[in-house]
């Protein structure tokens, strides 16, 4: 297994992951990364700076991606864990789990000190490992994200302060 930065190749095959694990789940495809028109451009969106894309392959085969990236109106020391996803072959084997580490170390490495999460009821597997690994619910939305059909929101603290 490798964990590498997302490459402009590999924007397709990312987009298309993404949209199958919405229909597979029967997620809401408005207001949702479904719809977001960024969804087929990723390799352009983390150009930014204190973004990071991991995607996430073995033998050559992509099994999915994670990354991180600074909302709109979120706090500075603050980024949104986004584009979460795996290919079902992949789910349950702790690819995800190794993925979302990857992601933390990131976070703390760009100057983080918050990592927020938007979510959907119907991914509720994942639901259940973001709060194995610390992130404590919410009962509103932060920032200033597009995905209006997200209805669970968490946040995990990164340092002790």
């Amino acid at each position: 297994m490798n964990i590498r930065k997302v490459q402009k190749s590999d924007n397709k095959f990312l987009a298309d992951l993404i949209r199958e694990v919405f229909e597979e789940h029967n997620a809401p495809k408005e207001g949702t990364v479904y719809s977001d028109p960024t969804t087929d451009n990723l390799y352009e969106l983390f150009k930014n700076k204190k973004s990071i894309l991991w995607v996430v392959e073995e033998n050559s085969e992509i099994l999915g991606c994670c990354g991180i990236y600074p909302t709109d109106g979120l706090p500075n020391h603050c980024a949104e864990l986004v584009k979460f996803y795996l290919v079902s072959k992949a789910r349950g084997k702790k690819i995800g789990t190794k993925l979302m580490e990857q992601n933390i170390k990131s976070a703390i490495e760009l100057g983080y000190s918050e990592l927020y999460i938007e979510s959907l009821s119907q991914f509720d597997r994942a639901v259940k490992m973001y709060k194995k690994l610390g992130f404590k619910n919410l009962e509103k939305p932060l920032g200033k994200s597009v995905h209006t059909s997200c209805n669970i929101w968490m946040i995990k603290k990164l340092l002790d302060e």
